[in-house]
C-alpha cells in the first residue's frame, strides 16, 4: 500500500544575525542554509497495518508525512501510496487518503461540524446518501450524537477532535496519516479515540500511520514501529522485538502488606523503587518464574504484575544509542 525508496529531503532555510542591518541587508541579498530533514530513507507498508512512525523532535516524521500525502515534493528518492504518486495530486489518490493532524483542525469555527461535513461531500464528490451512511456510522462509533450541531468554538477539545475524524473520514479513506491524533487530550479521550482508529482500521481494512509522543497509543494500536533519527531509519519491526532487544529484562511490581528490607530485595533483582507498601524489581526475562517463586515464599505479598519495561525508556535508550538496530529480514513490512 506504501513504499518508500531512498527518500530524501533538503530544507534551504534563511538565516541571518539579528539587528535592522542585517534585515535590511537580508532584502537584497540572502544566505541560505542546507538542512537535511530525511537522508536516504526506506520501508514498505502492507494493506491493512497499522504502524507507528516514532523519533524524537525534528526526526522527520511530520515531513514523511507530508510527502506522503502529497503536500510536499522530495528533494530525491520516490514514494507510493495506493499506487498512486503523492505529489501529483490525483483526484482518486485524495479519495484514497487523509491526514489528521492533532494541532490542525479543519473545522470552521462559528459553524456547526454538520456544515463542514457537508462541504466536505461536496469537494469530494460524495452522494448524500452515502455521505449521511457513514456520517451516522462514525458518529455512532464516537458516541458524539447532537455535538454535530452545536458551534465548534463551544465544544471541548476532546469533542473537537472527535467531530474532526469525522470530517476527515467521510470520505473512507484506505489511508489514514495520524499525525499527534490524541495531543492536548485527557486519559480517557486518548483511550476512546486509539478505540475508534483500531474500529475504523479493522472494520474497513485501513492502512494507518501514525506518530505520537504519547507511548501508550503506540503500545496500544501499533504491532510494527518504524523509528527514525535525523531523518534516517534507525528500527523497523515488531515493537515488542524492539523493547526486548534494548531492555531484556520484565518488571515485577509488587504489593507488599508488610515493609520488606531492602537487602533482601535486592538478592531478588535489581530495584528500581522501594516503598513499605511497593516495590518494582527489574528482572533478565530468564529469571522470571525464579523470582516470582522467591518473592512469593519470602515476601508479604498482596498482589504482584509482571510487565515489560515501559515504552518511553526503551524509545529513549534507542535515541540515546543513535545506531540503528534493524530486524535482519528488513522488519514487518
Amino acid at each position: 500500500m506504501i513504499t518508500v525508496d531512498h527518500l530524501s529531503k533538503v530544507y534551504r532555510v534563511h538565516k541571518r544575525p539579528p539587528g535592522v542591518a542585517a534585515a535590511l541587508r537580508s532584502v537584497f541579498k540572502r544566505k541560505f542554509e542546507p538542512v537535511q530533514a530525511l537522508d536516504d530513507l526506506s520501508f514498505a507498508i502492507a494493506a491493512g497495518e497499522r504502524v507507528g512512525f516514532l523519533g524524537p523532535n525534528g526526526a522527520g516524521k511530520t515531513t514523511t508525512l507530508k510527502i506522503l500525502s502529497g503536500l510536499l515534493h522530495p528533494t530525491s528518492g520516490t514514494a507510493t501510496v495506493a499506487g498512486y504518486v503523492p505529489q501529483q495530486r490525483a483526484v482518486d489518490f485524495l479519495r484514497t487518503i487523509t491526514l489528521v493532524m492533532g494541532q490542525k483542525q479543519q473545522l470552521l469555527w462559528d459553524l456547526p461540524p454538520s456544515e463542514t461535513y457537508a462541504l466536505n461531500r461536496a469537494l469530494y464528490d460524495l452522494s448524500r446518501k452515502e455521505a449521511q451512511e457513514t456520517q451516522s456510522q462514525l458518529v455512532e462509533l464516537l458516541e458524539i450524537g447532537d455535538l454535530v450541531n452545536k458551534p465548534t468554538r463551544q465544544l471541548s477539545l476532546g469533542e473537537r477532535m472527535k467531530c474532526e475524524l469525522v470530517a476527515a473520514l467521510l470520505h473512507r479513506p484506505r489511508v489514514l496519516f495520524l499525525d499527534e491524533p490524541t495531543i492536548g487530550l485527557d486519559v480517557s479521550m486518548q483511550a476512546r479515540i486509539r478505540l475508534f482508529i483500531k474500529d475504523y482500521n479493522e472494520r474497513f481494512q485501513a492502512t494507518v500511520i501514525l506518530t505520537s509522543h504519547y507511548m501508550e497509543d503506540v503500545a496500544a494500536l501499533c504491532p510494527r514501529v518504524i523509528v527514525i533519527d535525523k531523518g534516517r531509519l534507525i528500527y523497523d519491526g515488531a515493537l515488542k522485538e524492539l523493547v526486548h532487544r534494548i531492555r531484556p529484562e520484565k518488571r515485577l511490581t509488587i504489593r507488599l502488606s508488610a515493609p520488606a528490607d531492602r537487602q533482601q530485595l535486592e538478592r531478588l533483582g535489581a530495584v528500581a523503587s522501594h516503598t513499605d507498601t511497593q516495590v518494582v524489581l527489574t528482572v533478565p526475562v530468564a529469571r522470571v518464574s525464579e523470582t516470582l517463586r522467591a518473592a512469593l515464599s519470602t515476601l508479604a505479598v498482596l498482589d504482584l504484575a509482571v510487565e515489560d519495561p515501559p515504552l518511553e525508556e526503551v524509545m529513549r535508550e534507542l535515541f540515546k544509542s543513535g545506531t540503528a538496530t534493524r530486524p535482519a529480514a528488513g522488519g514487518a513490512g
